[in-house]
């Protein structure tokens, strides 16, 4: 299943308290393939996060049938650990 890691555009911070460096770190470390589409920086621009997630917090995972998951990238990183990502909550895309 093809998904889209969705991040602020800081790539080159790889800290490993940086919240999207976190998630796509787990990704990679896990073997899971996914792309990377990155958004605006200052939460005032991040309006498809918001209308997506509900909230203006990166980074968020879409699936490939256009739900995504959102949760503290801690909590992101550790079920990726786990090999429980396609357990997640995920919200589903709103019907247009």
């Amino acid at each position: 299943m093809a998904i889209t890691l969705h991040r602020c555009r800081n790539t080159w911070v790889k800290l490993g308290g940086h919240p999207c460096w976190r998630v796509q770190k787990a990704l990679d470390e896990a073997g899971i393939e996914y792309e990377v589409d990155t958004l605006p920086v200052r939460p005032s621009k991040r309006d498809q996060t918001e209308r997506r997630t509900g909230q203006t917090k990166y980074p968020w995972i879409e699936f490939e049938d256009g739900s995504v998951y959102r949760e503290e990238s801690k909590d992101m990183a550790a079920r990726i650990k786990e090999g429980k990502l396609m357990e997640a909550p995920r919200r589903q895309p709103a019907a247009t």
